[in-house]
């Protein structure tokens, strides 16, 4: 039986989580139209970690967006596992991890982290299983009935991933979660976040600033340039799965850091 393009290309795209061609997203402002995407074409692996990064107003927390169906887009096509992103918000195929951990003052970290649960309709049981299996996974046992303001920074962060992953999604959007914490915090919660990424299997999209960030924890990296958002490079690290933090030491963590670098720079080039 002869297939269509049609039907070539929607089955392509389900071998994909993300599939995104020509994509393009323009902002409609008082001071008129801001082109904050273009020419983004991207495909993402089911499993992938994939760092984003380039200078503030680029587009990567658009793109996020977008992924997220939080944003249109104006031209292009954008499919998550398959289906438009407005389907797969419905499907709940990802969790969402904020820059500051947005969570409820007036809630217990394990109420915090059952919120999506109720608004889903799980039952009591059910949510405190899963409240549970969420602890556990980011070590943070033992503390569900403290209040937020009662945990650092660096723990608040990880309950909001917890949150996240409370209903299993497939796909987890994290937008620069560790930018405002310490440098020895931020380390600590990258080696978390790598254990939890190859216990989990999940696929990550990661926004950050930081290049160090980007190479230790990524399976590639996409370097964007100023507005209008463009990718610039798209960098494979080869690195396993499970890597501890003196991997930074490395030629060849150093070599793809200062490819990373070159590229945020060639990128200055477009015409902002």
């Amino acid at each position: 039986m002869t297939q269509t393009p049609h039907a070539e290309t929607t089955i392509e795209a389900l071998h994909h989580v993300i599939d995104i061609a020509d994509l393009s997203l323009r902002f409609e402002t008082r001071d008129g139209p801001v082109q904050a995407l273009s020419n983004i074409d991207l495909k993402v692996e089911r499993g992938e970690f994939v760092a984003f990064i380039g200078p503030s107003g680029c587009g990567k927390t658009t793109l996020l967006r977008a992924v997220a169906d939080l944003e249109t887009p104006t031209g292009g096509v954008l499919q998550v596992n398959g289906m438009s992103a407005q389907e797969a918000r419905a499907n709940r195929a990802y969790g969402y991890v904020f820059q500051a951990p947005a969570l409820y003052p007036w809630r217990t970290v394990a109420d915090n982290i059952a919120l999506p649960l109720e608004i889903m309709g799980y039952p009591k049981f059910e949510r405190d299983q899963r409240v549970a299996e969420g602890l556990d996974l980011v070590n943070l046992t033992g503390f569900g009935k403290k209040y937020p303001w009662q945990l650092s920074g660096g723990m608040q962060q990880r309950a909001s991933i917890a949150r996240a992953l409370s209903f299993d999604p497939e796909l987890l959007l994290m937008d620069e979660p560790f930018g405002a914490l310490d440098e020895i915090v931020r380390d600590m919660l990258n080696q978390q976040l790598l254990r939890l990424w190859d216990k989990t299997r999940k696929t990550v999209l990661f926004v950050t600033h930081s290049i160090p960030e980007a190479v230790f924890l990524s399976t590639r990296i996409v370097v964007m340039s100023p507005r209008p958002g463009r990718i610039q490079d798209i960098i494979e690290t080869g690195f396993p799965r499970q890597r501890p933090l003196d991997i930074r030491e490395t030629p060849e963590f150093l070599e793809i850091a200062n490819r990373v670098r070159h590229g945020l720079r060639a990128g200055h080039s477009y015409d902002d």
